[in-house]
């Protein structure tokens, strides 16, 4: 992959880290709260719920990194795969939770896509 490809895909990584941090281990924090727009109470009983779906954050941010970082043809090949599925996530959050999930996951994951698709 291009350079400019492997920072694109490193930096999707960097957000689902960052995501699995949010979710794992701040999902009642302020700062948490904020990002998802919950309340205490409802950051409160939904804290199981949010690090399991930061625990699968981090799986994508694992894969991601990954694929940046394997040689071709697999470094290739799971960015691709690991990219369409942060894009598919991103559709249905923004489907079902917030649209604002569609530039902040979808968008980011469809260019780093493009990229990849263009070092090829």
């Amino acid at each position: 992959m291009s350079t400019l490809a492997t920072i694109a895909v490193l930096a999707l990584a960097a957000l689902h880290a960052y995501i699995l941090v949010l979710e794992m281990f701040l999902w009642t924090s302020p700062r948490a709260r904020a990002a998802f727009g919950t309340s205490a109470e409802f950051a409160a009983s939904t804290k199981a719920l949010a690090a399991n779906q930061g625990l699968y954050n981090g799986f994508l941010a694992a894969g991601l990194a990954w694929g940046a970082v394997a040689s071709d043809p697999v470094g290739f090949q799971v960015s691709v795969f690991f990219l369409v599925c942060v894009a598919v996530a991103g559709l249905y959050g923004a489907a079902t939770a917030s649209r604002k999930i569609l530039f902040v996951q979808t968008v980011p994951a469809l260019a780093a896509l493009a990229l990849v698709l263009l070092a090829r």
